[in-house]
């Protein structure tokens, strides 16, 4: 399974960084992502990084303000958020797939539990 870490409350125009590394055995993806889940919305897809490589994606609404990164070593993924927004307070998920570099949930086998961002005004 994996672990987010470094969710809080934040000021708009403020940053957090997220951290998402394995909590049991490790292993080595073929893609790592965030997910991102507002009250009342569906989950939606934020970045994704393909490990070997370090190609990444990004949603429309996060290019240019947040950042994914990779530690191959550690299997530990990033997420640097910049310019904040109260439109990106949800819970953010961290996943792995082991087979695909997509941006439906669908094809992520492994997950987090979920780590939340909250966006003051």
């Amino acid at each position: 399974q994996l672990k987010e870490s470094g969710g809080g409350l934040v000021q708009r125009g403020g940053s957090l960084r997220l951290s998402c590394a394995p909590s049991g055995r490790t292993f080595r993806p073929y893609t790592m992502a965030w997910f991102r889940q507002a009250p009342g919305k569906e989950r939606e897809f934020v970045a994704l990084i393909h490990w070997e490589s370090g190609t990444t994606t990004y949603a429309d609404s996060v290019k240019g303000r947040f950042t994914i990164s990779r530690d191959i070593s550690m299997t530990t993924q990033y997420l640097q958020m910049n310019g904040l927004e109260p439109e990106d307070t949800a819970v953010y998920y961290c996943a792995a797939a082991a087979e695909t570099y997509d941006v439906d949930d669908l094809g992520y086998d492994v997950w987090g539990q979920g780590t939340q961002v909250t966006v003051s005004t």
